[in-house]
């Protein structure tokens, strides 16, 4: 969907991914913390992972989003948890972001592999900004199992974008990582994301009438509830996987 669509629909959320404040507090234990971590979030959103981070575990880091309105939001964000002194927010296409090499603990990147046109593309771009001992989280789809073909078409996804658990393991095998550690999504965790879209899209619709987006985003809410239902529940997984060189 459009980068506008995107920013719509997740105006009332914190995190843009189908993760809840549980699984990310756990994925931040998991990660292994410390006062003093050095984190670059590519693709940051609302950085909130980053924010919350910068409260529970006294890390630093940078968000890097290419939405003004997700930027304002961290911004706001990182004021209200008292951390903004910690945290540098800047506007740029994350796959292009020139960050320095061999400069972070940590590299992230969530849900947006699209960066480096696909899974193994987007860790081979990571790794040059991680020190040697760093680790790298990787947010990733996956298959839970075989979707119809008619699933590809409704999320406008193609048949090599994701692959099975299994097979997302090869993948990071084949990109030069090996997998540490995993935190998955559920079935309440998607539910909480997609569905929560809902009504915020219902609520654009009936408060902006006369906008040109208009017929678009409806159908992208048409679409957003009918393929979570009919496949996504079903089918699709999400999880955030912890990753270091081989």
């Amino acid at each position: 969907m459009s980068l506008r669509f995107h920013e719509i629909a997740e105006g009332g959320h914190r995190i843009l991914n189908p993760f809840t404040n549980d699984k990310l507090a756990l994925l931040g234990e998991v990660a292994r913390l410390r006062q003093g971590t050095c984190l670059l979030d590519l693709c940051c959103g609302k950085a909130e992972m980053l924010c919350q981070w910068s409260l529970a575990h006294g890390i630093e880091g940078v968000g890097v989003d290419i939405s003004d309105v997700f930027l304002d939001a961290a911004r706001a964000r990182a004021r209200e948890l008292g951390v903004a002194d910690r945290v540098r927010l800047e506007k740029a296409d994350a796959g292009a972001y020139p960050a320095e090499p061999g400069a972070f603990d940590v590299v992230s990147c969530l849900g947006a592999t699209w960066i480096g046109n696909g899974l193994e593309g987007t860790v081979k771009l990571m790794l040059p900004s991680l020190k040697e001992d760093g680790i790298l989280l990787v947010g990733e789809p996956y298959w839970n199992s075989e979707p119809p073909a008619a699933a590809y078409e409704s999320f406008g996804f193609g048949p090599d974008d994701f692959t099975s658990l299994a097979g997302t393991f090869d993948r990071f095998e084949a990109a030069g990582v090996e997998v540490l550690e995993m935190v998955l999504a559920d079935q309440d965790s998607w539910d909480r994301y997609v569905a929560s879209q809902w009504w915020t899209l219902s609520d654009w619709l009936r408060d902006n009438p006369d906008d040109p987006d208009v017929e678009g985003v409806r159908g992208f809410l048409e679409r957003c509830r009918r393929s979570h239902v009919e496949y996504g529940r079903r089918h699709l997984g999400w999880g955030v996987f912890v990753l270091r060189r081989r």
